[in-house]
């Protein structure tokens, strides 16, 4: 059993002293040494419920116990630093060319946008009404675009992924996939720039950036790179009997089907399968089929003769990091295009028709450009961890839910 004194010297806690700091302070016995200071942040660790080395070393008992973690690991710690210079360098990016910072809706009648199913919940206000949590703030941006707001951006919440999943998005009012594509590799270059001068600076643990985003990027076009991969060729997308098609290119190909063999799916597994490993330095992938980006314009391909979408995805070592396309702004082709989308729906994907976005449409959307941008996933790459729940301050739901369970209790059940 440690003595109160032996205690107090080894907790690291702030001791201040009483008297004047100009003072004559002769040699004094520890006694006399503590009597002299008094404490500005108290606190005792109880007997039993202090973290062992090798409790630490266990990534579950490190996030549930986060405020130690950051404590004791400086890589934790400078990971976060990092996020925020990040998000406080994209801010500054976006304020600097003129876009204006909005904060949309989180609940409402639909979660808008992304595909990908909603969580939904009830409200005091309106017990008999589900309300959902958005997945994505784009259309209620896009209404702002309509009321004259030429370049917005958000940075929040977007439950794609994880419940604390954040995201930046920005509309810029005619700007092309050319000058947004232009704009995410400058931005990015300048994100890898201000990562390294930290690391080599106070962020000293996180080990160097080496992606090398020099500019421009690496492209490879959807129904060109699938052939090549696959040594077979895409149906006409546009044909009534072309998922049954792409069914027998998966039977040919030995691959399983997803769990949901809509048209969407199916080639958005093709591209997870043959294009995205492709993509280990900064590459975009374009022109991909119309059905996988009902909110992008889309138009023929001169060279394929494919009807594909105006859009982009920014692929660094097999994963996804920005998302781009010039947005639809024809109420007629949107209402075409969400009644298609509507054609997929599933159990993950329970996307209705939003007659109040076509309404809006209607007032005449200009010709936008709209960027989106995952912070976390962002934050992993440049800092050079692969877990999300090291970027995220308290890890994912699961982890915020676990900590409850195991407060106040002997913390060796998380080994």
């Amino acid at each position: 059993m440690r003595t109160r004194t032996e205690a107090l010297l080894s907790s690291g806690q702030e001791l201040y002293p009483r008297f004047p700091q100009d003072a004559k302070v002769k040699s004094m016995s520890c006694r006399g040494f503590l009597e002299a200071y008094e404490y500005l942040t108290p606190g005792q660790t109880e007997e039993g419920t202090e973290l062992s080395i090798q409790e630490l070393q266990n990534q579950e008992a490190r996030i549930r116990n986060r405020h130690v973690d950051l404590q004791v690991n400086p890589r934790a710690a400078h990971i976060l630093r990092l996020r925020s210079s990040i998000i406080t360098s994209i801010r500054s990016f976006l304020e600097s060319r003129g876009y204006l910072e909005m904060q949309t809706p989180i609940l409402a009648n639909s979660a808008g946008g992304a595909i990908a199913r909603a969580f939904e919940t009830n409200a005091i206000e309106f017990p008999e009404r589900h309300i959902k949590l958005r997945t994505a703030p784009e259309l209620w941006l896009k209404r702002l675009v309509l009321g004259g707001f030429d370049k917005i951006f958000e940075l929040g919440i977007n439950k794609t992924h994880n419940p604390e999943f954040t995201t930046c998005e920005f509309y810029a009012t005619y700007q092309s996939l050319q000058g947004l594509i232009d704009r995410t590799e400058r931005l990015l270059s300048k994100l890898s720039q201000l990562t390294n001068e930290l690391i080599h600076g106070p962020l000293g643990s996180l080990p160097i950036c080496e992606i090398n985003f020099a500019t421009p990027f690496r492209r490879l076009d959807f129904f060109e790179e699938i052939k090549s991969a696959t040594s077979l060729e895409l149906p006409d997308l546009s044909r009534p009997d072309a998922e049954a098609e792409v069914i027998k290119i998966y039977e040919q190909l030995g691959n399983r089907l997803p769990a949901s063999p809509t048209l969407p799916r199916l080639l958005d597994r093709l591209s997870a399968v043959y294009l995205e490993p492709l993509c280990q330095t900064p590459t975009w992938i374009v022109n991909h089929p119309e059905c996988l980006a009902p909110l992008a314009k889309s138009y023929i391909n001169r060279q394929t003769q494919r009807r594909v979408s105006a859009r982009a995805e920014l692929f660094i070592n097999g994963n996804e990091v920005v998302n781009t396309y010039e947005e639809e702004n024809s109420p007629f082709e949107q209402r075409r295009k969400f009644q298609e989308q509507v054609k997929y729906r599933d159990d993950d994907s329970t996307t209705d028709i939003d007659e109040n976005y076509l309404q809006a449409l209607e007032w005449g959307l200009p010709p936008t450009g709209g960027w989106g941008c995952g912070i976390d996933r962002l934050v992993m790459l440049l800092s050079g961890t692969d877990r999300i729940n090291d970027v995220l301050p308290f890890g994912n739901l699961r982890n915020v839910v676990s900590r409850s369970v195991t407060e106040g209790k002997d913390l060796s059940i998380l080994q």
